[in-house]
């Protein structure tokens, strides 16, 4: 009984603010799943020893660096800067979703009208200077991010009105409206010191090492090709219950390399301990030999509940080619992922079908209930398919074929006023369809070929553009592009970042996630009302009914996914015993893993 009262208490200091006591969690629907005065996450082991090396790649497609400010518009930061340096106020746990627990902040408390969150900072928290962190830091830091941050934190923080120092170790965020995410979304405030390019323009720094708070400082670097990074040995927040048994390894290496293949190479003979493998060939027939046999190297799937997210061939609607949804949909038909799941995947993956892959807030079969309460209002902005099923992509499968869908696509296209003559596709001008898939060097290039091969069987004039990390990412922040793929993060619990991906205003800012460039009043509104949402069902009928009105929009060519992480590692590694639910599995190795052999 005593721990159940316990528990009520602090999920009522989390949600009726000012007049209860501050608590160390907050949760957006629930009650936090770990009480007051908790030791440390359950997917951790609080015993790990500290010690010992661990050596990565580059972890996405970044072939090189030219920068330590991860928060600036220009350049390519260094891996591993962002989470190894750089602290915020609270952070989530891997087990459950839409929840935060202290870290800088050593308690929170909400206004009773919901319109300011308040933190209170932990006494020890210090940069890695040794100063201690202040609320005058928090606010500089707040300040720093959306005037002169990447777009995306001006997107982010839009509903926040101002941070505000209400002492020396205390801060309030007020609000503009009441959304029901702030919460959240102020407490992942990234934090840094006053003193960090006190004689630079912030949007200007470049490789003047930070000022934070994190567990780890630069040691080494060379330009472009590798850094490493050793433990802060003295490190403030090694007991504190959001870090307790969590980056455990004394140095932590990244070697960057030119390519995939490079890549898989340089593990095998030992250049580095643990690869993410995203290419179901390589997993297939690449991750074998001796050193796998002896049980030198483990290859293994880690199984994870995330929810899916999004990857694709993204149209990009500024351009005016792609602004009639007939030839939209015509490109989705051109894609055969039945035969490329047979040929290039052995049979590893499974189709995207929403926005929401693989969770209960994807959009299937006809609208229920509560979506239905959120789309009557829109029906006169909606295409009236949005009442019927929600589309599912093309198949191949029987009694589908290639064939019969790109007979499909021709017919739609026609429609759309584009006929195969003269050896292209053309409008009644004679202009001929033409566009640019844009990529970056990696095992997607064959795909490309494949879906290209289909894309002229229809007269599309297609040129395949590959270009390094840094071009690519810089047109992709200038929405320069055709088609691309993209890949966005998983989401466990969608809010603000809705706006960045989906709102009309983020269409115009250079850098946003909303790469589509979507201007839609309809999704405008629904993402407003998933933002707004007050409780876990009202959060998944606004989540679905957004889903099922991009869908019909086909906005993207729609990818594959898998339900695991495929990993291959040194055998010379602790770890915890029970996995976390919700995590991608580069930041799970880092963070709680630790050294049992030495290299």
């Amino acid at each position: 009984m005593k721990k159940i009262l316990k528990a009520l208490l602090l999920c009522a200091g989390c949600l009726l603010g000012a007049d209860a006591l501050a608590a160390p969690a907050f949760s957006l629907y629930d009650t936090p799943r770990y009480a007051a005065g908790f030791t440390h996450f359950d997917y951790v082991n609080p015993a790990a020893p500290k010690g010992g090396e661990l050596f990565l790649a580059n972890p996405d497609q970044r072939t090189s660096f030219d920068k330590f400010n991860p928060f600036s518009m220009k350049g390519v930061a260094a891996a591993g800067v962002s989470s190894l340096m750089f602290e915020t106020l609270t952070v989530g746990s891997s087990d459950e979703v839409a929840t935060m627990y202290g870290l800088l902040a050593e308690d929170m408390v909400l206004a009773p009208d919901r319109m300011s969150m308040t933190f209170r900072l932990n006494p020890l928290a210090r940069f890695n200077n040794g100063d201690p962190v202040l609320a005058a830091d928090v606010k500089h830091s707040y300040d720093m991010l959306v005037t002169k941050g990447a777009p995306q934190f001006k997107s982010v923080f839009a509903d926040v009105k101002q941070c505000v120092v209400t002492g020396e170790r205390s801060v309030r965020f007020d609000f503009k409206t009441l959304n029901h995410e702030l919460p959240l979304i102020v407490g992942s405030v990234p934090v840094f010191s006053r003193k960090w390019g006190a004689k630079t323009e912030f949007d200007k720094i470049q490789l003047e090492p930070p000022i934070a708070s994190g567990p780890y400082l630069i040691d080494k670097y060379d330009l472009g090709r590798s850094i490493s990074f050793r433990r802060n040995p003295s490190y403030w927040g090694t007991n504190v219950p959001s870090r307790k048994g969590m980056f455990n390894f004394n140095r932590i290496n990244y070697r960057f390399y030119q390519d995939d293949v490079a890549r898989l190479e340089a593990f095998k003979a030992g250049e580095f301990d643990v690869v993410v493998e995203y290419s179901a060939k390589n997993w297939a027939r690449s991750y074998n030999g001796p050193k796998f046999t002896s049980g030198e190297i483990v290859k293994r799937e880690l199984t994870h509940s995330n929810g899916a997210g999004m990857q694709g061939f993204v149209m990009n609607l500024r351009r005016p080619q792609f602004q009639d949804i007939r030839v939209r949909r015509a490109l989705e038909l051109a894609l055969d992922f039945e035969w490329m799941n047979r040929q290039l995947f052995y049979s590893q993956y499974k189709r995207i079908y929403s926005f929401f892959n693989n969770s209960d807030m994807a959009a299937t079969g006809l609208p229920s209930e509560d979506e239905l309460k959120l789309l009557e209002p829109l029906r006169g902005k909606l295409d009236p398919a949005v009442f019927g099923p929600a589309p599912l992509p093309p198949s191949t499968n029987p009694p589908s074929s290639l064939r019969a869908n790109l007979l499909q696509a021709k017919a739609l296209l026609q429609q759309a006023g584009w006929e195969y003559r003269d050896g292209a596709l053309r409008n009644a001008s004679g202009v001929p369809f033409e566009f640019e898939i844009l990529d970056v060097p990696s095992a997607m290039s064959r795909v490309i070929s494949v879906y290209v091969r289909n894309l002229q069987k229809l007269g599309f004039q297609v040129k395949q553009r590959t270009a390094d990390f840094a071009l690519v990412q810089k047109r992709m922040e200038d929405f320069d592009f055709d088609m691309t793929s993209t890949r966005f993060p998983d989401v466990t619990s969608p809010g603000n970042e809705m706006f960045d991906m989906f709102g009309s205003k983020a269409a115009d800012q250079p850098g946003s996630n909303n790469v589509w460039g979507l201007k839609d009043a309809a999704v405008d509104r629904l993402v407003e009302l998933l933002v707004a949402a007050t409780t876990r069902r009202d959060l998944v009928a606004a989540a679905r009914a957004l889903d099922r009105v991009l869908l019909h929009k086909h906005i993207v060519v729609t990818h594959w996914f898998s339900s695991t992480h495929r990993v291959a590692y040194r055998n010379r590694f602790g770890i915890p015993a029970k996995m976390p639910l919700y995590y991608q599995a580069d930041p799970y190795v880092i963070s709680s893993w630790w050294e049992e052999k030495p290299r």
